[in-house]
């Protein structure tokens, strides 16, 4: 996986998000006269019903994906920023660099000496914290970050097989009543 979620692959769990298991229909015949299964229509609307449901979770994994991808870049740059403040800590003269104003926006600045930053938590909200606390702080999110970004490959991985599954069950249901449907033709 390319999201360092190698310690997921050990995990047996099937789905971190809750995603139920589609359930391979093996024996057709029995499938279809359990009591739930009164015609292939309504199979196929319930099967068809569960294949949009995963589109839907395959959506929202996707863009949940694409944010921590964006996530963990903006979180590393932070990091390396921070280490670099601790370096220029006991320096005697400003440190002159260039921060991001606005989308290819520039402005210089001048940063004397310090040994506290603040950082945005998210929901409007920014903090204080020492350099050492917010090396910290980095560190644990870019970690957590990485470790959601491989549950939720996993999941998605996970995902395509439900609908590999839920796909070849709706052709077996369709399949099934089409033979149904000339048996009784050439019945009558």
């Amino acid at each position: 996986m390319s999201g360092d979620g190698g310690n997921v692959i050990a995990d047996p769990k099937k789905s971190y998000a809750g995603i139920p298991e589609a359930v391979f229909v093996d024996n057709i015949d029995e499938f279809m006269v359990q009591p739930e299964n009164e015609n292939a229509d309504k199979v196929l609307k319930r099967l068809d019903e569960q294949h949009q449901k995963y589109k839907f979770m395959e959506f929202n994994l996707e863009s949940k994906k694409k944010r921590l991808k964006n996530q963990i870049p903006d979180l590393e740059k932070s990091l390396k920023m921070i280490v670099m403040l601790q370096k220029k800590q006991d320096a005697t003269e400003d440190m002159e660099t260039q921060f991001l104003l606005s989308d290819q926006v520039y402005m210089k600045a001048s940063i004397a000496p310090t040994d506290k930053v603040c950082l945005w938590l998210g929901a409007n909200v920014m903090l204080e914290y020492t350099l050492e606390d917010a090396k910290n702080l980095l560190s644990k999110n870019i970690e957590q970050a990485k470790k959601n970004l491989g549950y939720v490959e996993h999941d998605l991985h996970f995902l395509r097989d439900q609908f590999t599954t839920t796909e070849v069950n709706m052709a077996r249901v369709y399949n099934w009543d089409v033979k149904r449907r000339q048996a009784a033709k050439a019945a009558s």
